[in-house]
């Protein structure tokens, strides 16, 4: 990895696509703890932290949260990896290991990810965060590839409202002519790394396909944030009691 190029791409563009930053052996790895995890500890998470894309049907499962503080491999993946180097690098110095996520698109019914900024849930001054995607599958625009606004996390954080989809509770009011033109189609194999500041505007299409779409998600916090715990504990409770009235964890 070129250290310089990656640094300034990210600073320059908001967002950074590293090709193989994970090798196939190294991916396979990875793809076989899920299916063990998915297997064995998924049934003893609490329901909040699992999402499904048709409540009840365990084939459309979509989002697994906190994923390392349940399983020692995927904690010594978030925690004592390259991955926490990289972001120690993009967000210049120490960092706080916020997340770790599964995102799956399941085949046929995975819904479009609304227009969103991280930033915006995330309740940290000054906005110094960073959310890397680690592509599981091959992603195009078929099964839900990612769409980044290109420069947009020089503007700070814009009017957000609650949307209807799982996982994503908040999205853009406004997505403008211009986000459009400037909007960049990533396509990613298995192995490639996303990670894109917290600021960045961004979406993902749903999956019309016959196939997955997997990755893993890692947030990391610079150490120099300052967190709103109420404002956290707050937004966690309000909507996992909205979740629950709707049935859908």
């Amino acid at each position: 990895m070129d250290r310089e190029w990656t640094k300034n791409t990210f600073e320059q563009d908001g967002y950074v696509l590293l090709r193989g930053f994970f090798d196939e052996d190294q991916t396979q790895e990875v793809r076989d703890n899920i299916i063990r995890y998915v297997q064995d500890v998924v049934p003893l998470m609490p329901r909040e932290q699992v999402y499904y894309e048709v409540a009840g049907d365990r084939s459309t499962l979509k989002q697994l949260q906190m994923m390392h503080t349940y399983d020692p491999f995927f904690e010594t993946l978030f925690l004592r990896s390259p991955l926490r180097d990289l972001a120690e690098l993009l967000l210049n110095g120490e960092v706080t290991p916020k997340n770790m996520q599964y995102f799956n698109k399941p085949p046929g019914v995975g819904k479009p990810t609304p227009v969103h900024q991280d930033g915006y849930y995330f309740k940290i001054e000054p906005k110094e965060a960073i959310t890397m995607w680690l592509a599981l599958d091959e992603v195009n625009e078929e099964n839900g590839c990612l769409r980044y606004v290109r420069g947009a996390h020089k503007y700070g954080v814009r009017p957000h409202r609650r949307t209807d989809t799982l996982g994503f509770s908040q999205g853009l009011i406004e997505y403008c002519d211009e986000d459009h033109q400037n909007e960049v189609t990533i396509l990613a194999s298995p192995g490639d790394l996303i990670a894109h500041h917290c600021l960045m505007i961004h979406r993902a299409d749903g999956n019309a396909s016959d196939r997955h779409r997997r990755a893993l998600g890692f947030i990391y916090y610079s150490a120099r944030v300052q967190e709103n715990a109420e404002e956290v504990q707050a937004y966690q409770k309000n909507l996992i009691i909205d979740l629950k009235e709707k049935g859908e964890i």
